[in-house]
């Protein structure tokens, strides 16, 4: 399975229009060989870079989506996908670009393929998500982009 940007390559500069300091919207994403027997999808953007006199965890989450329809290709610049809304660290049911606080930070997007829909409410965190997926994971791939503020 692959997750890839028309925006950024993987490991790539992200274009500042996706970020706090331009437009903070999404890139487009490109899913591709998801699973034929994939009953769900989720995607999750975070920062793992965050200081930790910040975050303890030194983690900061983006975008958190589940239960989008496994036939989804992709989804389009400055849209939100099929599915059901987490929360964000930002508190948010949405995207939230990236807008480090000191440096460069490397931003993960991540893509799972599921044998199942989850039974969690819109604004679950990505932690209970990530609980919620624990042994029905059949594929994953990840696209990794950086952002450092002028």
């Amino acid at each position: 399975m692959k997750i890839e940007s028309t925006a950024f390559t993987h490991e790539g500069k992200i274009p500042s229009k996706y970020t706090c300091d331009g437009e903070n919207i999404n890139p487009a994403l490109e899913f591709s060989d998801v699973p034929k027997n994939a009953k769900s999808l989720v995607l999750i953007m975070e920062d793992p870079d965050v200081p930790k006199h910040l975050r303890a965890d030194g983690m900061w989450n983006h975008w958190v989506v589940f239960n989008i329809p496994p036939e989804t290709k992709g989804v389009g610049e400055n849209q939100e996908p099929k599915g059901v809304a987490g929360i964000t660290t930002s508190n948010k049911l949405k995207y939230g670009g990236p807008c480090p606080p000191d440096k460069e930070h490397r931003y993960f997007f991540k893509l799972f393929a599921l044998d199942t829909m989850l039974n969690l409410q819109q604004g679950s965190t990505k932690e209970q998500v990530l609980a919620a997926i624990e042994g029905h994971i059949l594929a994953e791939a990840v696209l990794m982009g950086k952002y450092q503020r002028k």
